[in-house]
């Protein structure tokens, strides 16, 4: 890795969105494709803040300053990663769901999305059921995408996937869920589409679900 990528990630471990910024124009100014910049120090600067929270090392206000400087960083490249001109891959709406204010993981999932090419429209955090409904029938996305991150709020996907089925919606979109309290067996319980086991695979998954490019 360059030392800029390597200098661009430790800003945004230590939560700096000034040098998380300054280093992200940096590395694009000196020619490294904004995929790789994203994967290998954006992304990995806030998965690693995430690895010193789940090991106690870090407490809310360092992840709270990381997830800034992550967007900070992330504000100059995104709108790099479709700077060639090509189609979307498909329209994918992202949100999470009602009771729920965890905003870190789907920030993530956004940037990985964008990555691989998908338009993605984002209902932002606390989004209620009806919500979600209401904007497949308005935007007719080709996936929704639904994150929980407390065991108390991820049964309201259930919610939202009845209510596609009432609204005569399901057949026309794919589901993937995600968050740190699902698994597989809880989205083959649900019937979602698929299960996005982190950022990487959930843009993996979304890929697989729309192997012919949307025109």
């Amino acid at each position: 890795m360059s030392k800029t990528l390597e200098e661009l990630k430790q800003a945004i471990v230590e939560g700096d969105d000034d040098a998380a910024q300054a280093k992200a124009e940096a590395a694009l100014a000196e020619g490294i494709p904004p995929l790789e910049t994203m994967e290998q120090a954006v992304v990995a600067g806030i998965e690693e803040a995430g690895r010193l929270w789940n090991a106690n090392k870090y407490f809310l206000p360092d992840v709270i300053l990381a997830a800034g400087a992550f967007k900070a960083a992330a504000a100059v490249i995104q709108p790099k990663l479709g700077a060639a001109g090509a189609p979307a891959k498909g329209r994918i709406l992202l949100g999470v769901v009602a009771g729920d204010m965890h905003d870190l993981g789907k920030t993530i999932v956004i940037a990985m999305l964008s990555g691989a090419g998908f338009e993605v429209i984002d209902l932002g955090v606390d989004v209620p059921v009806q919500t979600f409904i209401d904007k497949v029938k308005e935007l007719k996305p080709d996936i929704i995408g639904m994150g929980a991150y407390m065991t108390t709020t991820m049964l309201l996907m259930k919610d939202v996937i009845a209510g596609l089925k009432e609204a005569g919606l399901r057949d026309q979109v794919k589901v993937i869920v995600g968050g740190v309290p699902t698994n597989q067996q809880f989205a083959d319980e649900l019937g979602a589409d698929a299960w996005g086991r982190n950022a990487l695979d959930a843009a993996a998954k979304a890929r697989a679900l729309l192997p012919v490019e949307v025109k």
